[in-house]
């Protein structure tokens, strides 16, 4: 699948984490490369606040804890440093050794992207197949801002198959049974404008 445009190139991970200390920007990090993640839309960050609202509730006081997106991840089977949209920790968070800073998680429970023009061939291609490689992973999730609509796919009690469910329209509601939520889409979809070209 392709990738966003890249910004650098022939990088290694240790010059990339220092580069990322120093930028404003986010960058996503491959196989030597770099890749600017930033910008997005109106309809982009209602959903992602609306979604770290909805998980900061509904695990308040579990063993879970849930990150926005300036949370990096390393994925070591795969080498992809990423920023997932939202994501949720089950205990202790385990860093990468290669980030001297400690900024840079190695274990998430589940991971959340809100998908965008921009990025969604690459979402659910390289990414999603890079989330799946993640030993800890339990639950990926996959968000629209053009439809309530929501893609879940979770890890089956034997740790082998994932098992995939989905939810459309604001009245439906979708369970994430790994970390105990259950995302009503009316809630997930406030004040997002379906249709304009906020999306």
């Amino acid at each position: 699948m392709a990738l966003p445009a890249h910004v650098r190139t022939h990088i290694s991970v240790e010059e990339y984490y220092l580069l990322e200390s120093q930028s404003e920007e986010r960058h996503d990090w491959y196989r030597g490369e770099m890749f600017n993640m930033s910008g997005g839309t109106t309809n982009h960050s209602r959903i992602k606040i609306n979604l770290a609202r909805e998980l900061g509730a509904q695990l308040k006081g579990k063993r879970f804890e849930a990150l926005h997106s300036d949370q990096r991840l390393s994925i070591p089977p795969t080498g992809l440093r990423t920023y997932p949209d939202a994501s949720v920790y089950c205990g202790p968070i385990e860093y990468d050794p290669n980030d001297a800073q400690r900024h840079t998680a190695l274990n998430p429970t589940a991971v959340f992207e809100v998908l965008s023009e921009a990025t969604e061939a690459y979402d659910r291609g390289l990414k999603a197949d890079a989330y799946r490689q993640i030993p800890s992973l339990l639950a990926h999730v996959l968000i629209s801002q053009h439809a309530p609509h929501v893609e879940v796919l979770e890890r089956s009690d034997e740790g082998a198959v994932w098992q995939f469910h989905e939810a459309r329209g604001l009245d439906a509601a979708i369970r994430i049974s790994a970390i105990d939520v259950t995302l009503p889409l009316a809630e997930l979809n406030d004040r997002v404008a379906f249709g304009t070209s906020q999306a």
